[in-house]
């Protein structure tokens, strides 16, 4: 790991001292937003630097950067409430088992029984002499994908992920299904960094699911379909100032198409679109029909319907436009700009529909407080995605 740039440290600095007072941006319960003066923390933070090759943030600082990290997120439509986002900070944390149940608690303290809270688990850091801990894992929650002759049971997208997970000494439950939550697999940082990963359960409490049904058609809940409520990116480092945490797991709350038109529907994931079109009687004869979208409406219909039952935070397509245009208009006023990846932010299924469709925007940027991907998981990614 290379030392930090006090450039980037610097432009972090000026940032946070002239954006903290706006309301919600870095209040810490019980902590002051800004300890010194400008000139006397960027002094502080070059000193650190000089001696150490990094520099150690203040919770404020680090309240801050993970929401404006957020707020940078081209491809997220729900930055409307980058501000509200709970930050737990959990920087002294190395030891893979205690990174490992710092995810357990991450998923309690966010799922609070369906109400679901935008929150970010901050683990250590990289630093010039030691690397930070890793978590695997695309997701915190991902259901395992098995090959059974010639198919797969479960997922596609997680096969590598869970012969991998095997590999390390992980049983799937008996019989194995479609839904198995895979073990968080996790590599700790300091000392441990050298020792590989290792797997550990997730409590079977900590992870709130919701079996699908639809309101018109009973015969949707016979296809036994269900999704797990909380969706916590756990595979992306989190940059701040040229400090750089790559296990930083965080979430917002899903969106009904992620999981029906997306998740469920993909070819290359659970891929239902067929069977659920078989049940309405639809003609699959011809793509002109457009059996696929119908399916695919049905479904996300199902979804929202289920969430919704059971009292479970989701968000539309519909609504969620309408919120991100008012973040734009706020970001505007507040004289920033608003990085957008266009292909993300439109959603999978009546897109001409919503009103994010029919503008253009600013193009996403590689400065500033920022999620990414971390250089070691996408170069696993291009063979097995362990």
């Amino acid at each position: 790991m290379s030392p930090v740039d006090p450039a980037e440290a610097e432009e972090f600095l000026r940032l946070f001292y002239a954006e903290a007072d706006e309301p919600g941006a870095a209040a810490v319960k019980g902590a002051a937003v800004r300890t010194a003066p400008f000139e006397d923390r960027l002094a502080e933070v070059r000193d650190e630097i000089e001696r150490t090759g990094t520099y150690v943030h203040t919770s404020a600082e680090l309240t801050f950067g993970a929401r404006v990290a957020w707020r940078n997120s081209a491809r997220c439509i729900g930055r409307l409430y980058w501000r509200s986002l709970h930050v737990r900070d959990r920087r002294h944390v190395v030891a893979p088992d205690e990174v490992a149940a710092e995810c357990v608690g991450h998923l309690d303290e966010a799922t609070r029984r369906g109400r679901i809270r935008s929150t970010i688990t901050v683990l250590a850091p990289d630093t010039p002499t030691t690397a930070g801990p890793r978590v695997w894992n695309e997701q915190l929650i991902r259901y395992a994908g098995y090959r059974t002759g010639g198919r797969v049971l479960g997922d596609p997208r997680y096969v590598g992920f869970t012969d991998h997970a095997r590999s390390l000494g992980w049983v799937p439950p008996s019989p194995m299904g479609r839904f198995d939550v895979l073990p968080l697999v996790v590599s700790g940082g300091g000392e441990w960094a050298e020792k590989g990963p290792q797997f550990f359960e997730v409590p079977p409490e900590s992870v709130l699911e919701v079996e699908l049904t639809h309101p018109d058609h009973a015969w949707f809940a016979e296809l036994g379909l269900r999704w797990h409520a909380l969706p916590v990116i756990s595979n992306m480092r989190l940059d701040i100032g040229g400090v750089s945490y790559p296990a930083a797991p965080f979430n917002g709350w899903y969106m009904a198409t992620e999981i029906g038109a997306r998740n469920l529907s993909d070819g290359e994931r659970y891929d239902m679109l067929g069977e659920v079109a078989e049940r309405m009687g639809l003609d699959t004869s011809s793509d002109r029909t457009m059996w696929r979208d119908r399916a695919a409406v049905e479904i996300t219909l199902a979804v929202q319907h289920s969430f919704d039952a059971a009292g479970v935070s989701m968000a539309d397509h519909h609504g969620e436009s309408q919120r991100f245009l008012r973040h734009l208009e706020r970001e505007e006023a507040a004289g920033r700009t608003c990085p957008v990846d266009w292909s993300w932010i439109v959603p999978p299924i009546s897109g001409g529909l919503t009103p994010v469709f029919h503008r253009y925007y600013d193009e996403p940027t590689d400065t500033g407080p920022m999620f990414r991907v971390d250089p070691q998981q996408a170069a696993r990614d291009q063979g097995c995605p362990m």
